[in-house]
């Protein structure tokens, strides 16, 4: 196996918009966020064969350290339904015991339960639920990510309120 050093970024295919979006943050000079995208490595087109697919997607996860979900409705559904990519990558993720970060699409801070694939409910999967945005997507992967490998937690967790004040994230 390679050196895990690459973020994931798991979505459903609605959700690819803020996909983008994280790219961009990434690709700027003014927002402080920064990751080394597995998406860019082992590279699976439309036209490939879902077994293909599947075998890129493990590939990438293989060489990831950590793994942001855009959490989302069609994030929960798809990533449940047993038959999609996405639930596919939720798998994964589990087998693995990757940290997750879910990046709440509508805003929330906390955990939403409608934006969390239900795999990882079933195995109360250590989550660590934040708001979708580079600061604190950035300070979840600097700290809970880091911090992810034998903590021995379970469940989903969000930070308090305070950190988000840390981080000039006021409401």
């Amino acid at each position: 196996m390679s050196y895990r050093n690459k973020t994931y970024v798991a979505f459903a295919s609605e959700d690819i918009h803020n996909y983008r979006l994280m790219t961009a943050w990434k690709a700027s000079d003014n927002i402080d966020f920064d990751f080394t995208n597995a998406h860019d490595i082992y590279a699976a087109y439309d036209t490939s064969t879902p077994e293909t697919i599947k075998r890129r997607l493990r590939e990438r996860l293989n060489n990831t350290k950590q793994v942001i979900l855009l959490g989302s409705p069609d994030a929960r559904r798809k990533g449940g339904n047993g038959t999609s990519f996405l639930a596919y990558e939720v798998n994964a993720i589990i087998s693995l015991g990757l940290p997750v970060v879910i990046a709440n699409l509508g805003g929330a801070r906390g955990h939403v339960s409608g934006n969390v694939p239900t795999p990882f409910a079933d195995v109360d999967y250590y989550t660590m639920a934040v708001s979708f945005g580079p600061k604190v997507t950035k300070y979840a992967l600097d700290d809970y990510a880091a911090n992810f490998a034998g903590s021995g937690d379970t469940g989903p967790y969000w930070y308090k309120e305070s950190v988000y004040e840390s981080l000039g994230l006021n409401k």
